[in-house]
């Protein structure tokens, strides 16, 4: 161990992610690389107290100074920040994940809302954007899953990461009185990153479910990249992301077509923003957070049409998780794919933008498909 409380950097990023264990850190996983964190040095609530926190521990070295955890979706309510003991940095995983054989594992799942009564909340956004209240708004549902047996968190992380290396995959240590608590997820929404200064933000809005047929998943990519209700749902994110980034950085750059990116279950309309700043990448980060990928537009209307359409409570779906580091640089990504899991239960969100000319049942159609990336890993 270095002298700052850090680990040296993991010459095999697979076997570091092997050893994660439910309950004693964090994992967090991108393109750039990744890390493990063990054991709590300082729990944080409040991200309004990490500049403080980490300059203290920058300047006396008994730990890291870097917080990893995640944010809620509704900012007012406590995050789940910790300082670690030790971290370790890893290389990207690349490919080196293979997946493993099925676990077995059996379950019985609730739907909240049922689907019948999910549709029925689609086709009150689209009420209210015939009135003239809203843009769009992103309405999700949850599939609560009681195991019939405590779920094998480290199986469904390493096939999390075996499905999508190259995407964004986390593991966070949640507080919990009991078993441990994590969310667990592959997201592949980047919300904002920042190193040495220079800041990127990936805002995707427009999907599409893909194919086993090559030529047909191409011509689902082309059909979502030419469609004008999924361009527009694009544009509105894209609009406001780039607007609240042009109070915070220099030099932007956001480019006037949206291009396409895939994950192993869906087609994403995606944008790539850059510029320069020297905020902290936590400070951005929670200006753009929720972002309307994840809320809607108007923002204030958006918020107000989730409270009152939603029957249950977002939790850390559609928030944000990631690291920051006492120098002001870190990575942040929004909690998509990804479930709350503490011991035999699993909590699993999904959600759908709906603009107008959505039709409800596609809606609940994609928010089914995005389920499927949690369920089979589990």
């Amino acid at each position: 161990m270095t002298t700052d409380g850090t680990l040296e950097l993991a010459l095999d990023p697979a076997a570091l992610l092997h050893g994660w264990r439910p309950g004693t850190g964090s994992w967090f996983s991108g393109p750039r690389g990744g890390l493990l964190t063990r054991g709590v040095h300082q729990r944080l609530d409040d991200p309004d107290e990490v500049p403080g926190v980490l300059s203290r521990i920058a300047a006396d070295g008994d730990a890291p100074a870097v917080v990893v955890g995640a944010l809620p979706f509704d900012p007012t309510r406590p995050a789940a920040l910790a300082v670690p003991r030790e971290i370790t940095w890893a290389a990207p995983l690349g490919h080196a994940i293979m997946p493993g054989p099925g676990s077995g594992v059996e379950f019985a799942s609730r739907s909240v809302p049922e689907p019948a009564a999910y549709e029925a909340m689609v086709a009150e956004a689209l009420r209210r954007m015939e009135a003239g209240e809203l843009e769009k708004v992103v309405l999700s549902r949850t599939l609560e899953l009681r195991c019939d047996g405590p779920v094998d968190q480290r199986r469904l992380l390493r096939e999390l990461a075996a499905r999508g290396p190259s995407g964004y995959v986390f593991a966070v240590d949640l507080p919990s009185t009991g078993a441990p608590r994590t969310l667990v997820g592959a997201s592949p929404e980047l919300l904002l990153s920042r190193r040495d200064g220079e800041v990127v933000a990936n805002p995707l809005a427009g999907s599409a479910r893909r194919l086993l047929d090559p030529d047909e998943d191409a011509a689902v990519g082309a059909a979502l990249l030419a469609s004008a209700k999924d361009r527009h749902e694009h544009a509105l994110v894209v609009d406001d992301v780039a607007a609240a980034l042009r109070g915070v950085c220099d030099d932007l750059e956001v480019p006037g077509t949206p291009s396409l990116i895939r994950t192993d279950a869906l087609w994403h309309l995606s944008t790539t923003i850059r510029g320069r700043s020297e905020l902290p990448a936590l400070d951005i980060a929670r200006a753009l957070h929720p972002t309307p990928a994840v809320g809607g537009v108007p923002r204030a209307a958006a918020k107000r049409a989730i409270a009152e359409i939603e029957p249950h409570d977002r939790g850390f779906y559609t928030g944000m998780v990631g690291w920051s580091d006492a120098s002001g640089d870190g990575e942040w990504v929004v909690a998509l794919r990804c479930g709350d899991v503490s011991g035999s239960t699993a909590h699993l969100y999904a959600g759908a933008g709906i603009v107008p000319g959505s039709v409800p049942a596609s809606e609940l159609a994609e928010t089914a498909t995005k389920l499927e990336t949690m369920l089979a890993s589990l």
